[in-house]
């Protein structure tokens, strides 16, 4: 099935003509607002209430990637050709998306901000970016209330809706769903708002968990804010022409990074491990 699904989506794509992805978004080094990160130890990073988890919790939330072990090295590769990419482009912001819900990608952008937090050197800032249907809070069990709806709107800071894991990965989150949110993230506030927290903090990612895009506008919006999009379908569930649509709609306004099959099992004995994972939404 999953090869099936992998060839017919190179086929939609060659039957099309795509923009060079040079021409969608500016690299982050020509963003006019970047300045030098903070170090390790920076009062900014420092400001946000540090957060840790239970194994538990993490068991519960289906995230396997807070540490090296066999279930988190799909998402470790993952990771890493994320990464390869985006470094090579000078690109520093990335969307998580599906054609439609209940594909697991809110699950996917969680494990992969794990995995980043892995990487001492790095610092990844996940946020909450499906304000119609919020879910990061519920997954993680933060009863904090934060809602970074309300950062996005600029009317309040970062670091009072966001936690740290460890040193390096901030979660901002929304406890409750925002009534007009594409308005919101159209808004010239929520683009200038970006820009000051990538100046501030001085992310090497910013990881957007998004909105499905066949139910709303919301990610088409946030689009024009990011440098790349990720798209995530289940199999046995998402259709080669939902895909198609989402891909289509999201080219005209980002660069499309790739395609991530979500919700399939595959044994790799020679390997002694399971590739891919049946996640959640």
């Amino acid at each position: 099935m999953v090869e099936r699904l992998r060839d017919a989506i190179a086929q939609a794509r060659a039957s099309r003509e795509s923009k060079p992805l040079s021409e969608l978004r500016p690299r982050a080094s020509e963003r006019a607002t970047m300045t030098l990160r903070p170090g390790v130890s920076g009062a900014a990073w420092q400001a946000f209430d540090p957060w840790a988890p239970s194994p538990r919790l993490m068991e519960a939330a289906r995230i396997v990637t807070t540490e090296p072990r066999a279930e988190a090295a799909p998402f470790d590769l993952m990771r890493t050709k994320i990464l390869q990419q985006m470094r090579a482009n000078g690109w520093k912001r990335l969307a998580i998306t599906s054609p439609s819900a209940s594909c697991g990608k809110s699950t996917i952008a969680l494990n992969l901000a794990f995995s980043l937090a892995r990487q001492e050197e790095l610092f990844s800032v996940l946020i909450e970016a499906d304000l119609r249907r919020p879910s990061l809070a519920r997954m993680l069990q933060l009863d904090s209330g934060a809602q970074v709806s309300e950062v996005l709107d600029g009317c309040a800071d970062l670091r009072e809706h966001a936690c740290r894991y460890g040193s390096n990965l901030a979660i901002a989150t929304n406890a409750r769903a925002v009534e007009n949110p594409s308005e919101l993230i159209q808004a010239q506030t929520c683009a200038q708002v970006l820009d000051r927290i990538e100046a501030l903090y001085q992310p090497d990612l910013m990881v957007f968990d998004t909105a499905p895009v066949l139910v709303s506008d919301d990610t088409l919006a946030l689009a024009a804010h990011v440098d790349c999009v990720l798209i995530i379908a289940a199999t046995e569930e998402t259709t080669i022409k939902e895909i198609d649509i989402c891909e289509r709609e999201l080219a005209e306004r980002t660069n499309v990074m790739g395609v991530v099959v979500n919700k399939f099992r595959f044994s790799g004995p020679q390997y002694g491990y399971g590739y891919g994972a049946e996640t959640g939404r």
